[in-house]
């Protein structure tokens, strides 16, 4: 059976305590470790002997918050994969979150039961959005709503086309890796460069544009 390990960091009690009982309830789930704060959490990642494998993130945390406090979790946890958990549901705080490396962003309004869904979903290799996030996204992409057209015929390579399409499967970098059998570096370094080819700043865009039919080959 597998085990999932998950971190949370939270600091309001009532759903603190929900989120830990949860986690416990389930067999194939283990808590790695839980904390008020992003500062808290990183003296607990320092602590922690085994791989930490999904964190649910609250981004209004006292002191650093939640996103500013993702490359620094990735610095010690740099495989794990982290959801982020809040009440916030603009547009630009969604975006902020993605582009630092988060690849879920659920609201607290979210069932427990989706919530633990959703570390499932994301321990094996894709991604969860909530209704009213995913909602946000669309918005963002849509017709009415872009701010500039599509780029067409942007040119990517075979490999960087391949990166992209396991990002629309919601793959995570790790799982791109072993999928391609490159490490995570070169697939960081692959999305990078595709950012700069085509002028965007998150996965969503790229993904966006993808599917859209908007790349091309070199």
């Amino acid at each position: 059976m597998e085990l999932i390990r998950v971190g949370v960091i939270e600091d309001d009690q009532t759903i603190h305590r929900s989120l830990v009982s949860s986690i416990e309830m389930y067999p194939a789930l283990e808590l790695a470790f839980d904390a008020f704060s992003v500062e808290e959490a990183l003296e607990q990642i320092k602590e922690v002997k085994l791989p930490v494998d999904v964190i649910l993130l609250d981004i209004g945390l006292p002191g650093m918050d939640g996103i500013t406090g993702i490359p620094y979790i990735k610095k010690g946890l740099d495989k794990t994969d982290i959801i982020m958990l809040t009440a916030f549901d603009e547009s630009e705080r969604i975006f902020k979150a993605l582009c630092a490396g988060a690849c879920s962003y659920i609201s607290k309004k979210t069932s427990l039961k989706v919530i633990m869904d959703a570390v499932f979903t994301v321990y094996r290799g894709g991604s969860y959005m909530s209704p009213a996030v995913a909602r946000k996204i669309a918005q963002h992409f849509s017709p009415v709503a872009s701010k500039k057209p599509a780029a067409n015929n942007s040119k990517l390579t075979d490999r960087q086309l391949d990166i992209v399409s396991a990002l629309s499967d919601g793959l995570s970098y790790k799982l791109i890796g072993e999928k391609l059998n490159i490490s995570m570096n070169t697939v960081r370094t692959h999305i990078k460069a595709i950012y700069k080819t085509l002028e965007v700043n998150s996965k969503i865009e790229v993904v966006h544009m993808y599917l859209d039919g908007d790349l091309d080959q070199t």
